[in-house]
């Protein structure tokens, strides 16, 4: 099979940082004040001069690393002074400025790891010359303390298996959370927002809920095709609170307001899920893995609820006897649905191969690939984690498949392949 790997590869960057709130324990011993209320007394306490003096010290260190920092740290005290309840009519700029950096810290979310992407067409293809695409790019970032986070980054793909990838902004930010307490993390159901000024290339969605506190992992984002003709990205992710797992949904609309969601149901508890860019036979259809081995088509009438499904896959070839799983959402071809597939083989080492399921009845396999089409080797076999290659996402361009890759859990590659190729591969 004719495969074409592209020469860019996106890796991990250290230097890519944003600012995070800095939280402090809450709540005092034997009637003292908290932490929270001792910083904020102290810097009350500070004269107008000494404060101007330590805020103009922390503007030399940061603000040139970061984007609006003034703004970052008044947005940061609003949320101190709510919880405090204090009024800021009474303090003046600075120490309030001040006082929000003391609750900030500086965070390299890519500093470990950039990974297992997915993609999409770009919710925007306006002035795109025929035959070229505007596509958008989830990616899995990993920093301190291996928390994984959202990162995001836009392109045009082009008929000629060009890949331009627009330029990241100079500053990251962090999409914000509204409405919720200091003193303990969320539950259930939330909502972020992308900055009015921030690009999606430089936006990073981070753990906001106590079930994802670890980490979000794996998003695999599709384009999804509502009954009554509207569209939603609609993406699959796995939360990670450091000892249990659970499925997720990551729903929006414009790319400004994401809504994490948990999914109920006892499938809910694996990882892996992708969802089916529209309903098939009047309900929604996942592709799941739901006892670490082998693949399963679920079905269900609610879109965040998911109970066990039909084995339709096992491991059959020897690079992937240990287990299989799913490589992103099934894509639509007149041919069928098209799966992509990872299969793990000797010495735990990570292939690439696909399926072909049944259009109307996507419990029916029509085809799989005998050997894998893309597999880790040479370049591609170094890394935090060797020896593995795995995708949460490719997109379907005229008659190529456009295929981002991560190496060994420490970077990014691309790949393009003609699905006549590899439809003709599958036995």
């Amino acid at each position: 099979m004719d495969l074409f790997t592209h020469r860019l590869r996106l890796h991990a960057d250290p230097s890519r940082v944003v600012v995070r709130p800095f939280h402090i324990a809450w709540g005092g011993k034997g009637g003292a004040p908290n932490r929270t209320e001792r910083l904020v007394g102290e810097v009350l306490e500070m004269s107008g001069e000494d404060a101007r003096e330590q805020l103009e010290t922390v503007l030399k260190d940061f603000e040139a690393r970061h984007w609006q920092t003034r703004r970052v740290f008044m947005t940061r005290y609003d949320e101190i002074e709510d919880l405090l309840g204090l009024d800021g009519r009474d303090i003046g700029d600075e120490k309030r400025q001040l006082i929000g950096a003391y609750f900030c810290h500086e965070y390299s979310y890519a500093a470990a790891a950039l990974m297992n992407p997915s993609a999409v067409p770009h919710f925007d293809q306006t002035g795109m010359p025929e035959g070229s695409m505007r596509i958008l790019m989830s990616l899995r970032s990993v920093g301190e303390g291996h928390i994984s986070s959202v990162a995001f980054r836009e392109g045009i793909i082009t008929e000629g298996n060009e890949l331009k990838l627009a330029p990241e902004p100079p500053f990251a930010t962090a999409t914000d959370v509204i409405g919720e307490g200091e003193d303990e993390m969320p539950e259930g159901p939330v909502t972020v927002w992308r900055h009015r000024d921030s690009t999606l290339s430089g936006t990073v969605i981070f753990p906001i809920t106590q079930a994802q506190s670890k980490g979000l992992e794996d998003l695999r984002i599709v384009h999804f095709r509502h009954e009554d003709g509207s569209y939603e990205w609609i993406g699959t992710y796995t939360a990670y609170n450091g000892s249990v797992i659970q499925s997720e949904l990551m729903r929006t609309r414009d790319f400004r307001a994401f809504d994490l969601v948990p999914m109920s149901g006892s499938a809910a508890r694996n990882k892996g899920m992708g969802l089916f860019p529209r309903k098939v036979g009047g309900q929604y259809m996942m592709i799941g893995r739901q006892d670490g081995e082998n693949l399963f088509l679920l079905k269900s009438d609610r879109i965040d609820h998911w109970d066990e499904g039909e084995k339709i896959l096992a491991p059959l070839y020897p690079w992937e006897l240990v287990q299989i799983g799913n490589c992103g959402p099934p894509i639509e071809l007149d041919e069928g649905w098209l799966l992509l597939t990872h299969g793990v083989g000797a010495m735990r080492k990570y292939s690439i191969g696909a399926a072909l399921l049944d259009k109307d009845d996507p419990s029916k396999v029509l085809g799989r690939t005998r050997e894998p089409i893309l597999a880790a080797k040479d370049q591609d076999r170094e890394g935090y984690v060797p020896n593995v290659v795995y995708s949460c996402g490719a997109i379907k361009h005229g008659d190529t498949l456009f295929l981002p890759y991560g190496i060994a859990d420490s970077s990014v590659g691309f790949a393009f392949v003609k699905i006549k190729d590899l439809l003709a591969a599958m036995m």
